[in-house]
């Protein structure tokens, strides 16, 4: 995707490398802030608690998600000793990203409204705005899926934590990986909209937030290139 639009727009491309380090960055640098209010400095120990895009990049996980769109950053680290309540206190850290990255497209859409009304809407400002806050809708509603390694499966195994569900987590656990895996392949190589429960929401809350339809926006944005 990034190559795509580095050779057919690079003001376009460089504008999305940008949208995406940031989004990361921030996702991240949550997950470490919450750990360390919560009484836990394993990432400030290991440098992420910062907003250098540098200490959160995975080349392993950065590359495809310049090359396909799907990928991942360094999971930040934290220990559960270290928390008075280690049951919930995993889930606040675990959703503090996801969180964050609704603030962060709750700001960016008043970017946005303030910019395409002053300085149209398809200024490089407005642009980079509309794709923050579709690439951090994104990325909440694909991070609080219940599958292990994402966000939402801290929730999950803290809300079935009974005896009874051990076979239901362990399941979860090892082969949601799998089947995650599976799913990315299935839509990067084929035309299946295998995600269309995260895409669905993600463009509808971007609508209201926007006030603008906002599959045509980006269906116009990219007609141009």
């Amino acid at each position: 995707m990034f190559l795509t639009l580095l050779f057919s727009s690079p003001l376009l491309g460089l504008v999305w490398l940008v949208a995406i380090l940031l989004s990361l960055t921030i996702h991240e640098f949550s997950h470490a802030f919450v750990g360390g209010l919560l009484g836990d400095k394993t990432a400030e120990r290991e440098g992420r608690l910062s907003l250098n895009p540098l200490a959160h990049l995975d080349l392993i996980g950065f590359i495809p998600l310049l090359l396909f769109g799907f990928g991942w950053a360094k999971p930040v680290p934290f220990n559960p000793y270290n928390l008075k309540n280690p049951k919930w206190d995993s889930v606040s850290i675990a959703l503090a990203g996801p969180a964050a990255n609704l603030a962060l497209a709750i700001i960016s859409a008043a970017g946005f409204r303030l910019t395409s009304a002053s300085l149209g809407s398809f200024n490089a400002l407005t642009v980079f705005f509309f794709l923050l806050i579709l690439l951090n809708l994104f990325l909440l509603f694909f991070n609080v899926i219940p599958i292990h390694p994402l966000d939402g499966s801290k929730l999950f195994f803290a809300l079935f934590d009974q005896p009874q569900y051990a076979r239901l987590r362990a399941f979860v656990a090892i082969r949601g990986p799998q089947i995650l895996m599976i799913a990315v392949f299935v839509a990067i190589l084929t035309n299946i909209d295998v995600f269309f429960f995260i895409a669905a929401p993600a463009y509808r809350t971007c609508d209201a937030l926007t006030g603008k339809t906002c599959l045509d926006y980006f269906s116009s944005l990219f007609a141009t290139l």
